[in-house]
C-alpha cells in the first residue's frame, strides 16, 4: 500500500518541454505512456506492456531488415564486468 501511494506521488503529472530538457522530456513521455518504470537497480527501467509491445514491434521490422540484408542478429552483455572495463584501461594506456 504504501509503494502504491508513492509511485502515485512520484507519477509524472505534467510532461517537460522538449525544447527545455530533452532527457527530462523523454523520461516524462516514457513514464507517462506507462511504457517503462524505475527498477530496484539504479539506472535500470522495467519495460511495462505496452513498452514491450512497441519493442518486439521495433524487432520484427528491424529483424526483417537484417536478414534481407544477409547479415545475422548478434546480443552483447548490457552490463560488463569492472574488471573487463580494467583490462582494457591497461590495454590502451600501453
Amino acid at each position: 500500500m504504501k509503494q502504491e501511494v508513492e509511485e502515485q506521488q512520484d507519477f509524472v503529472k505534467e510532461v517537460t518541454k522538449m525544447s527545455d530538457d530533452f532527457d527530462r522530456w523523454y523520461t516524462d513521455v516514457v513514464r507517462k505512456a506507462e511504457l517503462a518504470d524505475w527498477s530496484g537497480v539504479r539506472g535500470m527501467m522495467v519495460v511495462r506492456p505496452y513498452g514491450w509491445a512497441m519493442w518486439e514491434a521495433i524487432m520484427r521490422a528491424f529483424d526483417d531488415m537484417i536478414k534481407e540484408s544477409g547479415h545475422e542478429n548478434w546480443a552483447f552483455p548490457l552490463l560488463i564486468p569492472r574488471e573487463y572495463l580494467m583490462k582494457e584501461a591497461e590495454h590502451i594506456e600501453g
